[in-house]
């Protein structure tokens, strides 16, 4: 039987625990600069999840995975958040490669775009609540 991790509008929401994911520790040292570079887009979406504010969910904030340093990550369901910026535009096959590969780890996927994040954050919550019920409801 799943444990169940919390609930979303009253559905139970399953534990996907990933285990132990690829990690690279030569990108360590890039992790600060990213976190410091406070991307409205991440900040604002980070003020909403941390400390288990979103459904009791615990978010990791620029969380390594093999060869890629992820947006956010929640591990009890293996679930990864990229916020999308301007900086993806011309990106698509780098973003395709990196998809296919966090869902080769058996990771889910949800992506946004900072534009989203910065003028819809509440429909662009509402939109990961319907992903995680699609993805984990019990």
């Amino acid at each position: 039987m799943k444990e169940i991790l919390t609930h979303i509008n009253g559905i139970p929401i399953r534990k996907n625990f990933m285990g132990i994911l690829p990690y690279n520790p030569d990108l360590k040292l890039l992790l600060s600069g990213k976190r410091k570079a406070k991307i409205l887009g991440e900040v604002s979406f980070w003020q909403r999840v941390r400390a288990h504010t979103f459904h009791k969910i615990d978010f990791d904030r620029q969380r390594i995975i093999g060869n890629y340093i992820v947006d956010f990550y929640v591990k009890r369901l293996g679930l990864v958040v990229e916020i999308d910026g301007w900086s993806h535009d011309f990106k698509e096959k780098y973003d395709k490669a990196r998809q296919d590969y966090l869902e080769s780890l058996g990771l889910k996927v949800f992506r946004i775009s900072d534009f989203d994040v910065k003028n819809n954050l509440d429909v662009v919550m509402k939109d990961l609540e319907s992903f995680i019920i699609k993805h984990y409801a019990y």
